[in-house]
């Protein structure tokens, strides 16, 4: 393998064994995508066996490396590993094919099912089934909060980091990219100081020399900046500021940016700017649209993409509130994907080289630790919006704390989170099987008076 003056490995397909053509690339990266259900862990899982276990495309130490720097940028890590995937195997190309075929088909699927949404959810067929979703989205979260606390959380300094983001976040209302900024700059000073309090293992030797590769990092920044905004800068002059359009861009780019520990974490900062700072949709319509984005492929973070299209059908003039929610779900889905590409192909050359960055690594296990009290009050905040219908503000010192009206009670809502979280934890059904379950449920409890 050579190396160009920039640093990029040059791709000599022919001297490559196992390489596949771009066209072979394409049908294996549909398949993924049409097949990407299950969360960040389920899709990992299936790129891993598709382009690891069975085609040899890419090696494990390969594939490993690659997923833990992913781990690193903000977005949906599987996504970004997608995208390195086919950067890797046919440069830019690769990685937009690869990219855009893990994200189109859940697209087009949840575009469709908020398209329906938006005008059925009132029916009382419609809000029993998502009355047994919703349930069932609660039983979800709390147990990818027992997986990444299981998995996060292997030292004493990680358990307080933990615990201290859920209390900022619960009792505080500190915003979530403060939380993460704090957690990243203790996570590099203790790496700095004291490596093995956040569990970091030595890295290996360094790298032989090779010239770094700006040219092509900032390339592809420039390039990829001007794709972000121009949907923006369009609706800016067309539009204005005051639009709901220009509204939701605006917000779901500055999400793309702190969206570090997937879409269960950055959900509860979603949640409370769109439910109660912006006024787009309710709490129980936001458990509604995650349990859409369980049952569809490709990222669970396209749940914005559903906030994004009832945003704009409910505010739609100039335009029609079909043709608004379209227009709102397609750019909430670009301002939110195109950073992922944006990221890759600016981080890709200097991969190997972020193996060796100490500092990195502990503001990256720091997060990830933080993460773990994010997705708690997250559970918190779904807990007390689906189980009940009303509640309470008490004062805490300084702090006011929300509590439950324990007499608004949903029974049929926590039947249902019951059997939610037994057919999970006891029966380890999958995700998708819980959702179906709990919704028939929710649809025969609708029926009882």
């Amino acid at each position: 393998m050579t190396i160009r003056h920039d640093g990029v490995a040059a791709r000599e397909e022919a001297a490559l064994p196992g390489t596949p053509t771009f066209g072979e690339l394409v049908r294996v990266a549909a398949r993924i995508g049409c097949l990407s259900f299950g969360g960040p862990a389920g899709q990992i899982a299936l790129m891993h066996r598709e382009l690891v276990d069975e085609r040899g495309w890419i090696d494990e130490a390969q594939f490993l490396h690659a997923l833990n720097v992913c781990h690193l940028l903000p977005g949906p890590e599987a996504q970004q590993l997608a995208i390195w995937i086919g950067w890797k195997l046919h440069g830019v190309r690769g990685g937009l094919a690869a990219g855009l075929l893990f994200v189109i088909p859940g697209a087009l699927v949840i575009l469709a099912l908020s398209m329906v949404y938006g005008f059925a959810a009132r029916v009382p067929w419609f809000a029993a089934l998502f009355l047994g979703i919703k349930s069932a989205v609660l039983a979800i979260v709390v147990q990818a909060l027992w997986r990444v606390a299981a998995r996060a959380l292997d030292t004493g300094l990680k358990r307080g980091i933990a615990f201290t983001a859920f209390l900022a976040l619960a009792l505080g209302n500190a915003p979530f990219p403060v939380v993460v900024a704090m957690a990243a700059l203790l996570g590099a000073i203790v790496a700095a100081w004291r490596p093995a309090l956040l569990a970091i293992k030595p890295a290996s030797p360094p790298m032989a020399h090779t010239p770094m590769p700006w040219r092509a990092s900032v390339t592809a920044a420039a390039v990829g900046a001007a794709a972000w905004a121009a949907p923006m800068l369009l609706i800016l002059a067309t539009l204005g500021r005051g639009h709901v359009l220009w509204q939701i861009g605006a917000f779901f780019s500055r999400l793309a940016v702190v969206t570090f520990g997937g879409a269960y974490a950055v959900l509860a900062y979603m949640a409370q700017q769109a439910v109660t700072g912006h006024g787009w949709l309710s709490a129980g319509e936001m458990a509604d649209g995650l349990g859409l984005a369980e049952t569809t492929p490709g990222p669970l973070i396209m749940v914005t993409q559903f906030v994004g299209y009832l945003a704009a059908f409910r505010a739609p003039a100039p335009f029609g509130p079909v043709m608004a929610g379209i227009l709102g779900a397609l750019l909430t889905t670009w301002v939110t994907f195109v950073p992922c590409f944006l990221w890759i192909f600016a981080v890709a050359p200097w991969l190997e080289r972020l193996e060796h960055a100490r500092r990195l690594k502990g503001a990256l296990a720091a997060i990830t630790a933080a993460i773990v009290g994010v997705i708690a009050n997250l559970a918190l905040w779904f807990g007390l919006h689906v189980l009940f219908s009303r509640g309470t503000a008490a004062r805490l010192g300084t702090v006011s704390v929300a509590l439950p009206d324990l007499a608004s009670l949903d029974w049929r809502a926590a039947a249902l989170g019951t059997l939610a979280a037994y057919l999970l934890f006891r029966r380890r059904w999958s995700v998708m099987t819980v959702l179906l379950a709990c919704a028939a449920g929710g649809l025969a409890l609708g029926m009882l008076p």
